[in-house]
């Protein structure tokens, strides 16, 4: 019987994933699928088991790596630290129930793709944003022995506002990471965090997570006042690899 993955979020147009896996299957000769399940409620993923009982794994994208976790019976050490799944694993009893298990494999996809880039005088980063895709991102690089400051809309007591951000702050914070949708294809190519660009250096480093379009306007900007830049494909094609050894070990 063939196997299915996928990947649930709204919205969905946008995802690498499918195109991925199903070329790789097809070049493997692996006889599986992986389709799109776009929800426009979490609530509406039990009725995807229910749809299709060979469905073995899939990824969690936008809006759902944090609500999904109430469909979970379990997560690994790495998803509770983060606090946000991107990856669940889906194994069946004797009786055809199924079982869910969550993992994240963002935190390893942007390690991977982030450590050659950083030097000795990288201490200390903003993360914009503090969403699902954040935490994965914050819990990485304070494992990479980075300071880490986040950025929100509204200061709280873990994170800043955007209008909070100083030419100190964007002085001592040499790495920034946008991790909002903002430029990413389905939430407005033409849009970017509200940062001050003007006072990036060459001394900075911008990584946007966002990976369709590969060059955002985030990067652009970056760019445009000298900073060194990185798009979050590799992020994506690491954490994919992933993903299918998640679903495929024995555990």
């Amino acid at each position: 019987m063939k196997k299915t993955y996928g990947i649930i979020g709204t919205p969905l147009a946008q995802s690498a994933s499918p195109a991925f896996f199903n070329k790789k299957f097809a070049d493997e000769n692996i006889d599986a699928q992986y389709l799109p399940f776009e929800l426009s409620d979490i609530n509406e993923l039990p009725g995807v088991l229910e749809e299709h009982p060979t469905l073995r794994g899939f990824n969690v994208t936008i809006p759902y790596k944090l609500q999904v976790m109430d469909y979970l019976e379990d997560m690994s050490p790495e998803a509770k630290g983060i606090n946000a799944v991107n990856v669940v694993k889906v194994t069946y009893d004797s009786d055809g129930k199924p079982h869910l298990r969550g993992y994240n494999s963002d935190v390893i996809g942007f390690s991977r793709s982030i450590s050659p880039l950083l030097g000795p005088d990288d201490k200390q980063a903003l993360v914009l944003g503090t969403g699902g895709a954040s935490k994965a991102i914050i819990y990485a690089l304070r494992q990479l022995g980075l300071k880490v400051q986040p950025v929100s809309r509204t200061a709280s007591a873990t994170a800043i506002a955007y209008s909070d951000i100083t030419p100190e702050i964007i002085a001592t914070h040499t790495v920034i990471v946008n991790c909002t949708p903002l430029g990413m294809v389905g939430h407005g190519v033409d849009l970017c965090p509200d940062i001050p660009y003007e006072l990036l250096t060459d001394r900075h480093i911008l990584y946007d997570i966002v990976y369709n379009p590969e060059n955002t306007l985030f990067l652009q900007k970056g760019r445009e006042y000298g900073a060194r830049t990185k798009s979050g494909y590799e992020m994506w094609y690491l954490q994919a690899l992933a993903s299918w050894e998640i679903w495929n070990n024995d555990k």
